[in-house]
């Protein structure tokens, strides 16, 4: 039966995560995997989420499906979370939301959604974007292509090929795939002014947004972070949006995410929310329960969401602090362009300027693990091993 199997290649990340889990080096600096590591390297659990647990393992009365579109008190507050409560698009009941299994799950939702709804449409990716959006839009059969976005020579956003190549490019009725905040691989995000700009633009080329959200709160604040998302809102009259849970609240293995259609109508939303649960019967039946129980035991609990506020905080706080650190660490001669661009990034992943042989070099030269691509987990470094980090970069340039 599996005769014709051929071994396929290992993830690029896990395979660098293997690489350094090999290495003896007791200085190796680990900045592949994209987890938050704290001071001492550690992904640990929120102390909220871990009052949480402890709550819902009291209070948790039956192990019996969820349905197919999930919890939707998870939905709600999470929609309230980055949207507000009283957001028109919610007090109308123009949105349609699943809970999913993770931000993956929900992309794929969304895909499938599209798919079925604008089975010619394109979805349009920046260049680069995040390794698994590709498999995940085009395995459920949509074309894609891709638009400017990174510049690898200024290490900035090239808003106006970007808007160029989608007005020329693009036709009517296609899809553009954004990174709402905390831009992966890297780090670069669109200015207010540059969303203000976007949003019209896509409203007036009927442009279809799908937003990718799987950061808020890690980059510059909430309100920071959530603002392309309502300024396209308010603009286009129909958006996607992906949420996970991953990283904001740390439930990695917990597979907590959330899909979102913003439609015209309270008609419409009620069809998307039909169409998101006939989906996920087809790939998953339903959504694991656990990791959204607590986002709701969490957002809930006036205590327990102001302590992952806090904890939110300290997690930015700490990235923030790192960028700082290795922008002074690499502002000297021939590092200046890098310095300033890791200082303005956002969130955890910068990229930068180097060739596939360099990031090579700096693997098993100076025990740095990265991605071939250039990509870093700021978040793996601490305040210790900084200037080494900034000398190896600087040695290989």
């Amino acid at each position: 039966m599996f005769e014709t199997l051929t071994s396929r290649p290992d993830d690029p990340i896990m395979a660098i995560m293997e690489l350094c889990k090999a290495d003896a080096n007791p200085k190796k600096i680990d900045l592949g995997p994209g987890v938050y590591k704290d001071a001492t390297g550690s992904t640990t659990i929120l102390k909220a989420v871990k009052l949480a647990e402890e709550l819902w393992n009291r209070e948790e009365l039956t192990k019996t499906y969820v349905g197919t579109v999930g919890n939707q008190d998870f939905c709600r507050l999470m929609l309230d979370l980055v949207l507000g409560a009283q957001h028109p698009a919610i007090t109308e009941g123009r949105i349609g939301a699943a809970q999913s299994t993770g931000g993956s799950g929900a992309l794929r939702l969304g895909a499938e959604l599209l798919k079925a709804s604008l089975p010619d449409a394109t979805v349009w990716a920046s260049t680069p974007t995040w390794a698994n959006h590709i498999p995940l839009i085009t395995e459920a059969g949509l074309k894609m292509d891709s638009y400017p976005y990174y510049n690898r020579e200024t290490l900035g956003v090239d808003f106006d090929d970007m808007i160029t190549h989608l007005g020329t490019q693009a036709k009517r009725g296609d899809i553009v795939l954004l990174h709402g905040c905390c831009h992966n691989p890297t780090g670069a995000d669109l200015s207010h002014a540059q969303w203000d700009r976007l949003a019209i633009f896509l409203a007036e080329k009927g442009l279809n947004p799908f937003i990718d959200l799987a950061y808020f709160g890690l980059g510059r604040g909430m309100a920071d972070d959530t603002y392309g998302t309502l300024k396209v809102i308010e603009h286009c009259p129909e958006v996607l949006i992906a949420m996970s849970c991953s990283k904001n609240f740390a439930l990695y293995r917990e597979r907590t995410g959330l899909i979102a259609a913003v439609t015209k109508t309270p008609e419409a939303a009620k069809i998307t929310r039909s169409q998101f649960g006939a989906i996920q019967r087809k790939i998953v039946s339903m959504p694991p329960d656990h990791g959204a129980a607590l986002v709701v035991r969490i957002l809930g609990d006036d205590v327990l969401r102001e302590m992952w506020v806090n904890e939110l905080e300290s997690m930015r706080d700490r990235m923030r602090g790192l960028r700082t650190l290795l922008s002074e660490a690499l502002n000297v001669q021939g590092g200046e362009a890098i310095s300033a661009a890791i200082k303005d990034q956002n969130g955890m992943f910068s990229t930068l300027p180097l060739t596939k042989e360099q990031a090579q070099k700096l693997r098993t030269e100076h025990a740095v693990y990265l991605l071939d691509s250039g990509r870093i987990n700021i978040a793996g470094a601490n305040a210790s091993n900084i200037p080494r980090l900034a000398e190896s970069i600087l040695a290989v340039l």
